[in-house]
């Protein structure tokens, strides 16, 4: 319940409707999952991840500056060659 009272849901659904998104049976609407992520201290994009890795890596991203983004960035661009 508190996910969902600190996503901005009401505090008599909120337990209900974290659990439905949880388990599958419905998604939250962009502004909610945005919400969602705020509440979490994630990017957006951390709750659509279906690979660990993606996720994780999405985490160390959103926890640097941007100069070590820069380079990690220009690194994995010239790794790939492109």
């Amino acid at each position: 319940m508190k996910l969902g009272v600190l996503a901005g849901i009401d505090e008599t659904t909120a337990s209900g409707r974290i659990n439905q998104y949880e388990r599958g049976k419905h998604a939250p609407d962009l502004l909610t999952a945005k919400h969602i992520a705020s509440a979490l201290e994630v990017p957006l994009a951390y709750l659509f991840c279906e690979e660990d890795e993606l996720a994780a890596l999405i985490e160390v991203w959103h926890a640097m500056g941007k100069l070590k983004r820069r380079t990690m960035l220009k690194s994995l661009l010239d790794e790939t060659g492109r």
